[in-house]
């Protein structure tokens, strides 16, 4: 049986997202808005702190920050967003999230349901796959990390848990609000992650075939397209001869 690869998954997505970085930077610009009406202090703001740390992740300017973070806390107008999350079935059962920011819910729920219904998706009603999720801080390590650097640093900052895969990489799981405090602790040490974000991890996987993964990652694809899409969730597992069909 073919192997499950954490960390060819995770290049894969970065590869996707990679080459849309122009709407990664919109969708990481309105986050830090939305964010910043809760308060421009991130100290005080755990939600605007976690915000900015993805910005920075992801090369966003500090003065497009600044800027962004201005607007949400009024200094410079900006938009009313909702926040709005769909969830729903893709090809072979997958469980999926969609969460949104969205000035027109109309469309944007058009948007959605369009793309779950053009590549055999059903959407779903509220809570209707969400309870296969949980909200974790998760910071991934390629093979190669010092795996008791990493384990004892991230332990002693406040981390849950460090989990080892087949591949030799790594993954520091952390709760939502000691994320940051955990990431910036390892950044201190010089473990730098390769990805770092909070996510909804799922309890149980649905494996995807051959037959269906190319359906399945332009479902995801046609999702993450839409500028109102902030982030999607799903609990695909995805083999690596499987993966490299997409590649």
């Amino acid at each position: 049986m073919a192997g499950h690869s954490k960390w060819a998954n995770m290049k894969h997505r970065k590869a996707r997202q990679d080459a849309k970085k122009v709407k990664i930077f919109t969708k990481l610009i309105r986050e830090l808005t939305v964010s910043a009406k809760q308060g421009p202090d991130p100290d005080g703001n755990p939600r605007l702190r976690t915000a900015i740390a993805k910005a920075l992740l992801n090369n966003l300017s500090r003065d497009v920050i600044e800027r962004a973070v201005k607007r949400g806390a009024g200094e410079n107008g900006g938009e009313n967003f909702e926040e709005l999350v769909y969830e729903g079935y893709g090809p072979n059962g997958v469980a999926i999230i969609v969460e949104t920011l969205t000035d027109n819910h109309k469309r944007t729920v058009q948007d959605v349901r369009s793309a779950f219904t053009k590549y055999g998706g059903n959407l779903g009603t509220n809570g209707s796959v969400s309870y296969l999720f949980s909200r974790q801080g998760l910071l991934s390590f390629a093979a190669g990390v010092n795996e008791d650097q990493l384990m004892e640093q991230a332990l002693e900052a406040g981390a849950d848990d460090v989990v080892a895969h087949d591949d030799g990489s790594f993954e520091v799981v952390t709760t939502p609000e000691l994320f940051v405090d955990v990431k910036e602790a390892l950044e201190r040490v010089g473990l730098h992650a390769e990805h770092a974000d909070i996510s909804l991890v799922p309890a149980t996987k649905a494996e995807i075939d051959a037959d269906t993964v190319v359906k399945f990652f332009k479902l995801i694809d046609m999702l993450e397209d839409f500028d109102d899409v902030q982030n999607v969730y799903h609990n695909a597992d995805i083999a690596d001869d499987v993966l490299a069909l997409v590649e």
